[in-house]
């Protein structure tokens, strides 16, 4: 005869059913990474953008863009003066077949295209972190409320974004480094017929802007990617029996 023993207290319970790990894709990656856009490097975008696209028109309508021709008057009248004051801009360079400037506003083109998309997934994509009060918004207030609200977008388009406006930032402040070491490395070729006023206020001002604000977009952006690379988990890998 079988007896059974009295134990001292009772069997634990079976394990409470474990709560759902995040969501995997295929490719066994986590969609609960979210980018955070940054209101400052927003407003800069939304700033630079269309003076690139009027630099970009003047320069690749050369020479029709120029003085004295017919495209010049009046949207691209400003660099009669900028052209004597940047010879890359004027008809020193246009005359002397420089292509410096044309290349390089390719190279501009080329980011304003990653900028404008950007831009677009952030304004179709961004969840606001602020509560609307039940309202959707749309057209021109959802527009404004890409600075004034905090925003993230989530997942792979989120992620694709933010290396994108990287990658874009760090390009600009690169070619904008290079156009100046070109004239250091030229004996200021281009500019150094100017006074110093001329040149603090009408070049190095103007176009240090497109080193100052690159450089402080490369370091949020580049944080935030470092920030997701260190909080990241390894992806597992599930034995086959």
């Amino acid at each position: 005869m079988v007896s059974t023993r009295q134990h001292p207290r009772e069997f634990p319970p079976p394990p409470a059913r474990a709560s759902p790990a995040p969501s995997v894709s295929d490719e066994g990656t986590i969609r609960k990474w979210v980018h955070t856009p940054s209101a400052a490097v927003i407003i800069w975008l939304l700033f630079s953008i269309p003076l690139v696209a009027w630099d970009s028109g003047y320069v690749l309508l050369r020479p029709h863009s120029m003085p004295g021709h017919k495209l010049h008057s009046p949207i691209w009248t400003p660099y009669a003066l900028y052209g004597t004051i940047d010879y890359i801009y004027g008809w020193p360079a246009f005359n002397a077949r420089n292509g410096f400037t044309a290349a390089q506003t390719i190279l501009n083109l080329f980011e304003s295209a990653a900028y404008i998309y950007y831009l677009t997934i952030v304004y179709i994509y961004g969840v606001s972190l602020q509560p609307d009060h039940g309202r959707e918004k749309t057209g021109l207030s959802r527009f404004v409320s890409m600075v004034t609200k905090d925003k993230v977008v989530s997942g792979r388009i989120g992620a694709t974004a933010l290396l994108v406006a990287y990658s874009a930032s760090l390009m600009t402040l690169g070619k904008t480094i290079l156009y100046w070491l070109n004239e250091f490395f030229s004996g200021f070729d281009n500019i150094g017929h100017n006074d110093a006023l001329t040149l603090l206020f009408l070049w190095i001002i103007p176009n240090g802007l497109w080193i100052i604000f690159p450089s402080y977009n490369v370091y949020i952006l580049g944080a935030e990617m470092i920030a997701s690379l260190e909080s990241a988990t390894p992806l597992s890998k599930t034995k086959s029996s």
